[in-house]
């Protein structure tokens, strides 16, 4: 309840002016004020578009104007007798009223009555549920997340029916009030995570919460810092439906089609829905394929620097002496030829996502096969270093997740460095390194590296390799 100061007055014109002033006379605040039995009126305030302006007309004003001609009036009679919509509640004051009005409800005043309704009638436009665009399968279901959050919760209760599926509902945000559910199975999620992680998002004093990026970097353990992604997100409902049957916890916000979900481990992002709407046999190929693609998306461009610069006796003597001929009139040495071509390409990949989907993707491509051409007709790059950026781009799209695609993509400059100046000892060094940070990295208290390590034996049946599932019942 507010306080006195905020409370509706008995009179309808008082609280048509007092609401109007705390909404800045907007020109989207609509009210419409009805007469109804023995000449008393009654306002109902909304905003423009946040509710559906059928049920409105069909459920609440046609039964306040029939039902209330030979009745004494009341908000509670209106509540229970008059209005046919399912979630009402009384309001009693002004701003906790304006709140839900905001929200999507609409208000409604009795002049004599110091009692508003609240009926939940939202009914803004939406996106319809369609495919995912970012994690495509050939084989599986096709539909994807929107951004309203109850139709998310929804889509995942489908695949999921078990009484055990909980949810909570948290507000964060003091200027977006934006709704956050949290999904998990009970008896199979840790209890404490999710305690922990509810106390985490109502500890959270932020103005705005629009997607889940905001929640990740306020609930992530400072511990320690990490590029890795500790946190997975997918706007695939058969996704998030697995995690929390394997006990983890997913985090629905209102406004975006994608859903958090911790905690994560590195073999997570590795891994797609796909792989368990195929023979096994092909998974685990397409699995192995995806981890070759990943060293070839970090290693390759360190690797040729390394060998090209320090290390030419590795190299088989016809390799060496074609790689020679490439090179000769280049102007630069392979580090700077190499970060040249990074950087064209990732300018490249950037505007093609940038650019409108018509051309965006043609432009990207003939981009690139000009350029790489024409640097090397000029002698500013080597043939060879254009194959090497060619197959380590190819290569980053194999990676399923986006925000890991990005780690490696970083990291693959990181390694490019470190190989200019130490050559194949420094990136032996940088990789144990990179180990030992990942073995290091926790998401939400439990290890990255799960279950490879620490080893779990009984999490071997779905960690680098997918068994059949006759060997998996659980």
């Amino acid at each position: 309840m507010g306080t006195q100061a905020e409370a509706f007055s008995a009179e309808l014109h008082e609280n048509i002016e007092a609401l109007q002033t705390m909404m800045g006379h907007s020109v989207d605040f609509v009210f419409r004020i009805l007469t109804i039995s023995d000449n008393r009126r009654a306002g109902l305030f909304y905003l423009e578009g946040m509710i559906d302006i059928q049920t409105m007309q069909d459920h609440i004003i046609r039964p306040l104007m029939d039902r209330t001609r030979e009745h004494e009036i009341t908000t509670e009679y209106i509540k229970d007798r008059v209005v046919e919509v399912g979630n009402v509640t009384l309001a009693y004051s002004i701003s906790d009223a304006l709140e839900q009005v905001i929200a999507g409800s609409l208000l409604i005043l009795i002049d004599g009555s110091s009692e508003g309704l609240l009926l939940a009638i939202e009914g803004w436009e939406e996106r319809a549920v369609t495919e995912s665009t970012t994690q495509s399968v050939v084989r599986g279901p096709q539909n994807a997340f929107t951004e309203r959050l109850r139709t998310n919760t929804t889509l995942v209760r489908r695949r999921v029916r078990d009484m055990r599926v909980r949810l909570a509902n948290v507000t964060v945000g003091s200027m977006t009030k934006t709704d956050v559910a949290v999904m998990y199975m009970s008896g199979i999620a840790e209890e404490e995570l999710v305690e922990q992680l509810l106390e985490k998002l109502r500890s959270i004093k932020q103005d705005a919460i629009l997607e889940g990026e905001y929640l990740e970097e306020l609930i992530t353990e400072r511990k320690r810092q990490t590029i890795f992604p500790t946190f997975f997100n997918t706007d695939r409902p058969d996704v998030i439906a697995a995690g929390i049957m394997e006990g983890k916890i997913a985090l629905f916000i209102d406004g975006t089609p994608f859903v958090v979900m911790a905690p994560a481990f590195f073999t997570d992002f590795l891994q797609t829905p796909e792989d368990y709407y195929q023979s096994y046999f092909y998974s685990n190929l397409i699995r192995l394929l995806r981890y070759i693609s990943l060293a070839i998306c970090m290693l390759a461009p360190a690797i040729y620097i390394s060998l090209t610069t320090f290390h030419q006796d590795m190299l088989p003597t016809q390799l060496l002496l074609s790689l020679a001929a490439q090179r000769e009139g280049v102007p630069f040495p392979a580090f700077i030829e190499a970060f040249i071509m990074e950087v064209i390409f990732e300018i490249l990949r950037e505007a093609g996502i940038r650019m409108p989907r018509t051309i965006g993707q043609a432009v990207s491509i003939v981009g690139s096969i000009v350029i790489g051409q024409a640097a090397v007709e000029a002698g500013i790059v080597s043939a060879a270093m254009v194959i090497v950026v060619a197959i380590t781009a190819i290569a980053s799209f194999v990676i399923p997740s986006y925000t890991m695609s990005i780690t490696i993509r970083m990291l693959r400059f990181a390694f490019m460095i470190i190989a200019s100046i130490f050559g194949v000892y420094g990136l032996t060094v940088g990789i144990i390194v990179l180990i030992i940070h990942l073995c290091g990295i926790h998401s939400f208290g439990k290890p990255y590296m799960s279950p490879v390590a620490p080893y779990k034996k009984s999490a071997q049946t779905d960690a680098l390799i997918r068994y059949p599932f006759r060997s998996r019942t659980k």
